[in-house]
Formats: structure tokens, sequence, C-alpha cells
């Protein structure tokens, strides 16, 4: 059976650090999609979410176990949609475990046979992060090296 993968997030922007989960996600399952879902608690998203899209399956272009695609529902009910048994998750430290285990735990409750399966973030990637990337970014500093596409 194929093992199907998704990993969510609002990737705003889409970061090394992300796609370093992604490539290592490719070495456990068959297909990887990327998620890009709209979270309720941030309003406004600083980078266009068609832009992402694009700078996001450029980077992927070469690879097809990769799709990205745009959702805005539950990732559980987007899970059962795809037939993915797992989510996968980056962390970066303590506080990424706490909030992300809560999460893992309500989706296993909504989908049974969804796993998460939790990534440490390769230590050369621990520092980036969407929201400094964006604060960056928006006071004019360069930004590119932070992300597999250039801006």
């Amino acid at each position: 059976m194929k093992k199907v993968a998704i990993f969510p997030g609002t990737f705003d922007p889409f970061t090394m650090g992300h796609h370093d989960i992604v490539q290592r996600s490719l070495n456990l399952f068959d297909e990887v999609i990327i998620g890009i879902g709209y979270n309720s608690t941030k309003k406004n998203r600083y980078f266009d979410i068609d832009m992402m899209v694009e700078k996001i399956e450029s980077v992927y272009a070469d690879d097809s176990k990769v799709k990205v695609i745009v959702y805005n529902e539950l990732t559980s009910t987007l899970a059962k949609k795809h037939g993915a048994k797992f989510l996968i998750r980056g962390l970066r430290n303590t506080t990424d475990f706490e909030y992300e285990n809560t999460i893992s735990q309500m989706n296993r409750y909504l989908n049974e046979e969804l796993e998460t399966v939790f990534l440490i973030t390769s230590p050369e990637f621990a520092a980036i992060s969407s929201t400094v990337i964006r604060e960056v970014h928006r006071y004019g500093g360069e930004v590119n090296e932070f992300l597999p596409y250039p801006i």
C-alpha cells in the first residue's frame, strides 16, 4: 500500500527548514503532499498564497513524489480525502513539541487512522522561522539564503 503523508502548514513563507523536512520525509513516504492551509488565528498572509504555491512547486518540479495543495478545512479531513495515513511535523525545540503534541492528539481523535510523525529539525535550520523571515523581509533585509527559491 502506498504511504502518503501530508506536511501541513501556512508556509508564510516556506523556508529551508521546511524544505529539509520534506527532503527527509521523501525517504520515509511514497508521496508527500505539502498542504498550505488557512489558519483562522492568522488574519492575513504576508506572502500571497498563489505565489507561495508557485515557488514551492518550482522547488519540487522534478520530483513526482511531491504535490502542493491549498486547503481550508481540518487537516484530519484533508488526510482522509487524500488517503494519507501520516502527518509530518518538524520540531525545532520543546516549545514546538508541546504545541504539536496537542494538535497531534486532536487529529488522532478526529481520524484514528492518522499518525503524526515528528522530525527534529536539522541543526543548521533550527533558528529559522517563517515569522522571523517575514520580519526581516518586511524591513528590507535579505532573506534568500533562508528560502529554497528566490524572492
